[in-house]
């Protein structure tokens, strides 16, 4: 019991500590991508330094829900991931301590705070970029239920690790059409979820075009660190989720030893590379969707989800 504890705060600590290098690396092989220079990859480690050490101006009109909002983005990943195989193929400690329905809503509650926080301001700019998100929230949750209902009636459960087992058995499963759709709904719904393109453009700043940056337009200091490093947690974990319980659980660690626990980490963030490089392609082939144009995506999405799911009801 205890080595499993000592694995999920491995696994914590690599999230928490590889989450900025993500998106270090997404941001600079964009740059390479449009043939500029771009940052260094660990530029987002230094903006975390920078605003953990400025001075965090608050709005007087303000409530508790903004000054708790930035703790609740942070720490809803990281609840997260203590229930999914990050870099064990086996169950840890506090694997059963929900599905991913209940991750899923975990993660949910922490864009619900952010758009609530967006609001409490009184900031022309944020309720506009919170209604926004909960449009793109509202389209999504269908598509998070279909592709969790499918992988359930797979694999007879809802627990992340038991969904690894017996959704990649036999191996020919990867192959199948509804395989295949599942993966591609579930990668669309990264891309509106992360606030990635063609649903919302990360680099932006322009704020009547904001989505997903506009809940936190109004942090400053350790708040907005906060609130940067949750987003990027977020996007580490739906991409080990994507990737290890859906796409390939290749290498993970398959005994209870610290030394296999250890090598996993390499390998795991070679995966998440892999995949990164695809999301950049995905980015730099495709321009921003107009805001009507987003229902259209996300409808496509459910859509795909659905086919996913009949196929796989009729295959049987």
């Amino acid at each position: 019991m205890s080595s499993r504890i000592l694995f999920n705060l491995i696994q914590v600590l690599v999230v928490v500590a590889s989450s900025p290098l993500v998106a270090g690396v997404t941001s600079r092989l964009k740059e390479i991508v449009q043939s500029k220079r771009g940052p260094s990859v660990f530029q987002p480690y230094r903006d975390l330094w920078k605003l953990f050490h400025k001075d965090q101006v608050i709005a007087e009109e303000s409530s508790w829900i903004f000054r708790v909002t930035p703790y609740v983005v942070f720490v809803a990943p990281i609840f997260v991931t203590l229930l999914i195989p990050v870099l064990t193929s086996y169950p840890l400690f506090f694997a059963f301590m929900a599905d991913m329905v209940g991750g899923g809503f975990v993660l949910a509650l922490g864009g619900f705070f952010a758009a609530l926080a967006a609001v409490d301001t009184a900031n022309p700019y944020g309720p506009m970029g919170a209604s926004r998100t909960r449009m793109v929230g509202f389209l999504a949750e269908p598509v998070f239920i279909i592709v969790f209902f499918t992988v359930a009636f797979v694999a007879d459960s809802t627990i992340p690790y038991i969904v690894q087992k017996r959704w990649m058995l036999p191996p020919g499963n990867f192959l199948e059409p509804s395989h295949v759709l599942l993966i591609v709904a579930f990668l669309m719904l990264i891309l509106a979820e992360a606030g990635r393109i063609p649903v919302d453009n990360p680099s932006g700043h322009f704020e009547l075009a904001m989505i997903d940056e506009s809940k936190a337009l109004e942090y400053s200091g350790q708040g907005a660190a906060l609130m940067k490093w949750g987003g990027q947690m977020k996007l580490f974990v739906l991409l080990c989720i994507f990737l290890n319980v859906l796409v390939s659980p290749w290498g993970l660690a398959d005994q209870q030893a610290l030394a296999q626990v250890l090598l996993a980490i390499p390998l795991v963030l070679f995966k998440i590379f892999l995949l990164v490089l695809v999301l950049v392609v995905i980015e730099s082939s495709l321009a921003k969707l107009r805001l009507f144009r987003i229902s259209e995506f996300l409808g496509s999405a459910f859509v795909t989800s659905i086919a996913a799911m009949l196929m796989r009801l009729f295959a049987l």
